[in-house]
Parts: C-alpha cells; sequence; structure tokens
C-alpha cells in the first residue's frame, strides 16, 4: 500500500523466502530465498531520496520498505534483480515510528556465486553499483566508501618487519603490526574499512558450518554497546535496549541455511530452508526471535 491508500504494485511469489522484519511491521528489512539470493536493507539517512509518488503511476511503484521482499519473491540473481528494480518506481511514504521521515534505505543484494551490488536511492534515481568486496554500512554513499578505501592500502594481515634505526633494532610488539591504521570507531566509513579488510584477510574455508563460523567472528567485531555510541533512555535499567547491535544474522547462500543471534541472546540459532513447506497455502508465518529476552546459559557442574 503506499501513501494515501493507494495500490502499488502487485507481484506473483516465485521463490519462498525467510528474513528478518523490524518495527513490528509485515515488512523484510533483510532475508534470503530458495535460490540463495539475499537482500540485506542498512539504514542510509542524510542520503536516500525517493521520487515523489505519481498517481498516475501507482500501479508500477512500490513502497522502498517492501523492496527485500520484492526481490527475494521474485529473483535468483543479481541480473534479476536489476531489472527487477528497474521496472518500478521505488518511492517512501513517511513512517511515525522514524520521527514522520521516509525510511532512508540502501541495499546490498549477493547472489550464491558471490556476485553483489549495492542499490541506492540518490537525488530521486535508482543507482547500482557492483559489489565485489560484498560490503555495505551506512552513510555515505557506496562509491564514496570505495574511493576512501585507498587510504587504507598498506593494511596487511602480515606482521611487519623489524627495522634498523642508527644501528638499534626496533622489532614488533606483538601480532597484529600490519592493521596498524586500521580506523577502531563505529562510524559506518571506520565499519566499511574494517569490514573490508577482515573479510579480505579471512581465513580459508572448506565447508559452509565453518564459514559460518568464521562470519561471526567477524560480524562480532562489530557488535556496539548502547552506552559506547549513544546515551541510554533516562530511568531505562538496560533491560529494553542492551546494544546499539539488535542482532547479528549470516547466510549460508549454497546450504541454504540462516544463523542469527540476538542482543538478549548471544546462542547461534539456525534455521534451514529446506525444512520450510513453502507451498503449505500460508502466506506469511512469523515467530520470535527470542521466545525470552535472556541469554542463554548453561549451568556446568561444580568441580
Amino acid at each position: 500500500e503506499l501513501e494515501g491508500g493507494r495500490s502499488g504494485v502487485s507481484w506473483k511469489t516465485t521463490h519462498g523466502v525467510v528474513g528478518f522484519d523490524y518495527l513490528a511491521r509485515a515488512n523484510l528489512i533483510d532475508g534470503m530465498n530458495e535460490q540463495g539470493l539475499v537482500v540485506n536493507g542498512l539504514y542510509h539517512p542524510g542520503y536516500a531520496s525517493y521520487p515523489p509518488l505519481d498517481p498516475a503511476q501507482a500501479g508500477s511503484s512500490i513502497e522502498v520498505t517492501d523492496v527485500p521482499l520484492y526481490l527475494l519473491a521474485m529473483c535468483a540473481s543479481t541480473k534479476e534483480v536489476r531489472d527487477a528494480i528497474n521496472a518500478v518506481s521505488v518511492v517512501a511514504t513517511p513512517m511515525a515510528a522514524l520521527g514522520g521521515i521516509q525510511p532512508p534505505l540502501h541495499f546490498l543484494v549477493t547472489e550464491p556465486s558471490g556476485k553483489a551490488i549495492v542499490i541506492e536511492f540518490l537525488e530521486r534515481k535508482i543507482r547500482i553499483f557492483d559489489a565485489p568486496l560484498g560490503v555495505l554500512t551506512n552513510a555515505p554513499t557506496y562509491d564514496w566508501h570505495m574511493t576512501n578505501l585507498r587510504n587504507y592500502l598498506g593494511f596487511s594481515a602480515a606482521e611487519r618487519s623489524p627495522i634498523d634505526v642508527r644501528g638499534a633494532e626496533l622489532a614488533p610488539l606483538g601480532h597484529g603490526t600490519g592493521a596498524i591504521g586500521l580506523p577502531g570507531d563505529m562510524t559506518p566509513p571506520s565499519r566499511f574499512v574494517r569490514a573490508a579488510a577482515f573479510s579480505a584477510s579471512a581465513r580459508p574455508t572448506k565447508t559452509g558450518p565453518e564459514t559460518m563460523y568464521e562470519a561471526f567472528r567477524i560480524l562480532d567485531n562489530f557488535n556496539v554497546p548502547i552506552g559506547a555510541v549513544t546515551a541510554g533512555k533516562k530511568g531505562d535499567d538496560g533491560s529494553e535496549l542492551r546494544s546499539g547491535t539488535q542482532w547479528t544474522v549470516a547466510y549460508d547462500t549454497r546450504n541454504l541455511t540462516v544463523q542469527f543471534h540476538t542482543m538478549n541472546n548471544r546462542r547461534v540459532r539456525q534455521l534451514e530452508l529446506k525444512d520450510i513447506d513453502f507451498t503449505s497455502g500460508k502466506c506469511y508465518r512469523r515467530r520470535p526471535m527470542d521466545v525470552t529476552p535472556e541469554e542463554d546459559l548453561k549451568k556446568l557442574p561444580g568441580f
């Protein structure tokens, strides 16, 4: 449904989809389909802008919050995604939950081959970028992030060698000297650089489960303690918002499995798409990520 209650573009679901909604809405922010296509939606404040809704073109228009499901339900490759997103006009209705602004989003789309693209909405037009590194964070624009990476060409997983200064040998103090200068703050540009560096230097893995394990070791570097980036609400004891990172998810596009943990429970949970009957006739099935908002602790016996 578009702004003013108008009906937007309709589509026929071709592929079953598993994903994560947000703000208690029937919209996906990211997910994977039966073909192993993954769409990740990320916040893009200050840059995302959409054309105004043309009532005469409502039938070919789509809300930006419906884009992930639209692409996942119909597409199996980045080429199909390009065709599908260019066939519609992406518009946005202001959301009360966001303070009355349009949802500022951009998307990373990855196919099982590893090929990825980024879709952004800039100056009221769609821009699509090839994303060879498969990395995306938030503002500013994707091409800016890729240019900024050129400031960090010295990064290496290898140690720096000892040097001689006027006859005195200066040797590294420990591991990690090749990463000196890598930005450590939580801003989107710095997280983009770290994500690109960590994924590019990740150890080779032979199986899907081992690759997922490695993905979580990388992603856990980006968990944001809520107090590190923003002040908590007055009177909040931390039970409502324990982290700035509310959930972490990884997708195995070959074995079609989804793994995630949340800010409330860091136990990794797995869902396999082959276990889901997408032909049951139920259009939309929903379940909470956390049954209870508690850490799943295993108590060990005494010694």
